[in-house]
């Protein structure tokens, strides 16, 4: 086969993959909408807010290894057509959640979503990366991420418009009798059901888009001697590296985002729609141009030196995110989003670089480290509720950007080749 006809057989592929990247996105990326909006509706402290990022990356960690063998019996569109179905009935999930009112609930329809994510991811990831020349699967995975930038822009903008406009003010609510506030807080809680349904709605239809439409099937080289089971793949230095600093980055930036309208209210007294459009526009667009940027640069700095450099610049902004005030201190939370937006396809490219019939396996343990989301939030939450300032918080993803700064000067020996 010529290289056109492989550019055209992996052209229509890639565009339906990419989509994903910008569906998982939206919807991680209404979270940091979620917490504040649950948080007042249920009375909650920060740490127990911070059970909404705990529900959603614990799922990564339950359901990565049975996505990688969905993925290794079945193929990668068998996964992908298993996350989106599980990703609707999720989302479907919101309106009975809404209807009994309870916390619980709401954690348990966004445990559902994430383990679909988990599995569109396990298969995305790889499949985005194999439908090319090896030798710009970084750029081409990058590119692919992208589009999860800009999800990253659009959905506070627009979640914060659809659920948090239609609550009531602490003032209106301290005036209430008991009763009618459990009432407001209730009706504040059922907001969420129309865009839920509407995302399950769309996902329902992508789903069976993707069941009609022929996939080429990716077949890693190397797939034939490859070991059976996942300690196999795990016995690669650089993968080890890569799970690592995959947990670490991956708490970071779910820290950075799910907190970031507390973290804006505080450091620089603004309101929650005013911090959600800076979310938005601000960290949203940083995150994605970071992406398209990023990608541009592979082409002439080695992947990991560029991951090491955006790390180290993460380490120096979180200590002026936790010491500064005012604007300075959202424009500092702004600039950690443009530097964090290479890392994870960055990480994941170079950790199933070599690994031939691993890949499956060793995306599905790259995965799983993304368990990271779930563990370091509650952390942050609990500094800030102990110490009574949201911003003595961000020393947790300080020091978790220390992982993919030593990942990125140590894998010289892993890194992708420059495009000629």
């Amino acid at each position: 086969m010529t290289k056109l006809n492989r550019q055209s057989k992996y052209f229509i592929p890639f565009i339906l993959v990419t989509s994903l990247f910008f569906l998982w996105g939206f919807v991680h990326n209404l979270d940091p909408i979620l917490i504040p909006h649950l948080k007042k509706s249920f009375s909650l402290s920060t740490l127990q807010s911070s059970l909404v990022d705990s529900a959603v990356f614990i799922a990564y960690f339950l359901m990565a290894l049975p996505a990688g063998f969905i993925m290794k019996k079945y193929g990668y569109k068998a996964g992908i057509i298993t996350g989106l179905m599980l990703f609707a009935t999720g989302s479907f999930l919101f309106i009975p959640a809404a209807n009994t009112q309870q916390y619980i609930f709401f954690l348990m329809a966004l445990f559902i979503i994430a383990c679909g994510l988990t599995i569109l991811e396990t298969a995305a990831n790889p499949y985005a990366a194999s439908l090319g020349d090896p030798a710009t699967a970084t750029q081409r995975l990058n590119f692919a991420q992208s589009f999860n930038g800009l999800a990253v822009t659009l959905a506070p903008i627009i979640g914060a418009r659809i659920i948090l406009t239609k609550g009531f003010s602490d003032a209106e609510l301290n005036k209430m009798t008991a009763a009618a506030k459990q009432m407001a807080l209730a009706s504040e809680a059922s907001s969420v059901k129309t865009p839920y349904f509407i995302l399950g709605t769309i996902i329902l239809v992508i789903a069976i888009l993707f069941a009609l439409i022929k996939l080429p099937e990716i077949q890693e080289e190397g797939e034939i001697s490859a070991g059976k089971n996942i300690f196999h793949a795990f016995r690669h230095r650089h993968l080890r590296w890569a799970v690592a600093s995959q947990f670490f980055y991956v708490g970071a930036q779910v820290c950075v985002f799910s907190f970031f309208i507390l973290y804006a209210v505080k450091a620089a007294g603004i309101d929650k729609i005013k911090a959600a459009d800076y979310l938005g526009w601000g960290c949203g667009v940083a995150f994605m141009i970071g992406r398209f940027f990023g990608t541009f640069l592979m082409r002439y700095i080695q992947p990991n030196k560029l991951l090491a450099f955006y790390s180290f610049m993460n380490i120096l902004l979180c200590g002026v995110a936790i010491f500064s005030h005012g604007l300075i201190a959202v424009y500092a939370v702004i600039g950690i989003a443009f530097f964090m937006s290479i890392m994870f396809p960055t990480i994941f490219s170079l950790g199933i670089k070599g690994l031939g019939g691993d890949a499956k396996f060793g995306s599905s343990l790259i995965i799983m480290a993304i368990v990271g989301g779930a563990v370091l939030p509650p952390i942050l939450g609990q500094i800030s509720d102990v110490t009574g300032n949201i911003q003595n918080g961000y020393i947790v993803p300080l020091l978790c950007f220390v992982v993919p700064l030593i990942f990125g000067l140590k894998t010289h020996e892993v890194a992708m080749p420059l495009k000629k």
